[in-house]
Formats: structure tokens, C-alpha cells, sequence
């Protein structure tokens, strides 16, 4: 790759729970200062990782190192096995080298390592990766309404509750509407370490617009893409700084909304005009 690229991604969340907390009970991510909305960059990356899957379905080089029931150390481990390093973690220590010819074979064979990068020195050591693409939390445009809600299950575990008149109780975290914005980065010269190619950011775009619809859940209410806008830069290093292009994307609810339900309830623009030299804006979405 020899383009830095700089994108703002939108997307919005309807009566459901976008990105649970585990120590607030499972509710809705909250900033408590200003009542925003909150989705972490993980749980981003989680879908990106599973879209890959599903897209490519573990074909040469689009692997996943971070998977649900995955034992990392023993991913690791079958790198030095392939490159034919005597290294079981516990009775030899790699040297140098054989971490070096190990992290390379990490990032050939995941596409989630030379995306993201990862921490490979939990056993058998192949090194740390730091990853070309970064994605920052994503934070909602207005301020969300966290609702803990009850549910009952009318069925019964067991056969000698079956003539038991009561219900059994539940609860249920959702928000009924929350427009979330994100920023992310794609570093050329990270991706030159890592092997991050074209074909990858091609990989990466289509998760980015397509993995909600192969993530749902009762849980999760109505999620869906709305904006990708990328800068891409003429350069390796970059052509302006991300922060004064992410100003240029401006999202707004209408004056004559109160409430916003839906992206239609938002203005939304992208100022193109004056863009600095050698950058040009692509919407993808």
C-alpha cells in the first residue's frame, strides 16, 4: 500500500442494546457526563473478524486469530511447528529469529493479525504486531435513553413447575434509537510490516458496509450501516492531518425533530470544497 487512508463510519442502532457493558449489568455503553452512547472499538473489530470469515471462509490467508473457542497459544505454536522450529513454549525459548520468521507467518496466515495486529507472546513467542487499521470508540450523536425493561417466559424448565401459575421474570437493556460515529485509520507503512494489502482494504470496506446484516440478534434490535466516508491521501505519510478532515463530515439532527428514530431525522454532509492537496473523499456508503 502506498495511500494513507482516513474514514468516518456511521451507523445506528434501533430497540437494542448496540455494545453491552459487563459491569453495568449488560446495559447500553453510557459517556455519564453528557448521556452519549458508547461502542467500543472491540466490538467493531469483533464483526469485521467474523464478516471475514463468512466472506472468505478461512481460505489461504484470511484465517482468524482471535475466534470464539480459539486457544491462541496453540495457533503459535503450529507457526513454529510449519517453519520447522524445535519451540513448545515451555522447554525452549524462540530466539530471535525464529520470533521474527514466526510473527511473518502470523500475519500471512490471519487476516485479523495484519489488520489489527495482536499480542503473540502469551506462549510460544512470535511477538507483537501493531496493526495498520485502528478504529476509535464510536460515540452517538445525541444524547441515548438506556431502558431496562422486564420480560416474562411463559415456558417452564422443569415438569414439576408445569402446574405453577407464575412467570418467570427476566430483563431486557436496549435503546430505542442511537445514531453512533466513529473515526478509523489506515497507516501505509504499518501495512508494508504487516502485509496489509489492497485486497485486505478491499475485505475491510465491504465488512464495514455488509457484517450487520450477518450479526443479528434479538439482543441487538435493528442495526445498520449509514455513511463510510473514506480520505484517501495521495502519500504514505499523509497529505493533511485526520482530525481537520473528520471536521469536513458534519451530522446533525433537524430543527424540527425533537427526537430523533432514524437516520431521516438527520442532516448529513460532507464539505469537498478547497480539500487539501493530493486528498480526495470517496463515499462508499
Amino acid at each position: 500500500m502506498n495511500n494513507r487512508y482516513d474514514f468516518v463510519y456511521l451507523f445506528d442502532c434501533k430497540d437494542g442494546n448496540p455494545n453491552g457493558d459487563p459491569d453495568s449489568a449488560n446495559s447500553p455503553r453510557i459517556d455519564p457526563q453528557d448521556m452519549r452512547g458508547l461502542v467500543s472499538d472491540v466490538c467493531l473489530k469483533r464483526k469485521i473478524r467474523n464478516f471475514a470469515l463468512l466472506a472468505k471462509e478461512r481460505a489461504a490467508g484470511y484465517d482468524i486469530f482471535v475466534q470464539q473457542g480459539s486457544v491462541l497459544n496453540e495457533a503459535i505454536q503450529k507457526a513454529h511447528a510449519d517453519l520447522g522450529h524445535d519451540v513448545d513454549g515451555k522447554k525452549k525459548t524462540a530466539n530471535r529469529e525464529e520470533v521474527k520468521s514466526a510473527r511473518a507467518k502470523m500475519c500471512e496466515r490471519y487476516f485479523d493479525v495484519r489488520t489489527f495486529g495482536a499480542v503473540m507472546s502469551t506462549g510460544s513467542n512470535a511477538g507483537q504486531v501493531r496493526g495498520p487499521v485502528q478504529i476509535s470508540f464510536s460515540r452517538s450523536i445525541d444524547p441515548i435513553l438506556p431502558l431496562d425493561l422486564s420480560i416474562t417466559r411463559m415456558a417452564v424448565t422443569e415438569a414439576k413447575e408445569a402446574d405453577a401459575p407464575n412467570q418467570t421474570m427476566g430483563r431486557k437493556n436496549l435503546i430505542p434509537y442511537g445514531l453512533y460515529c466513529c473515526q478509523g485509520y489506515i497507516s501505509a507503512h504499518l501495512a508494508r510490516e504487516t502485509g496489509f494489502n489492497d485486497a485486505d482494504l478491499e475485505l475491510l470496506w465491504q465488512s464495514l458496509t455488509q457484517m450487520f446484516d450477518h450479526d443479528r440478534s434479538a439482543s441487538r434490535g435493528t442495526m445498520a450501516p449509514q455513511k463510510l466516508i473514506v480520505f484517501k491521501h495521495d502519500s504514505a505519510l499523509g497529505n493533511a492531518p485526520a482530525h481537520k478532515l473528520f471536521e469536513r463530515v458534519t451530522v446533525q439532527r433537524k430543527s424540527d425533530v425533537p427526537v430523533a428514530r432514524s437516520f431521516s431525522d438527520y442532516d448529513f454532509a460532507v464539505n469537498e470544497a478547497n480539500l487539501p492537496t493530493g486528498v480526495k473523499v470517496i463515499q462508499l456508503l
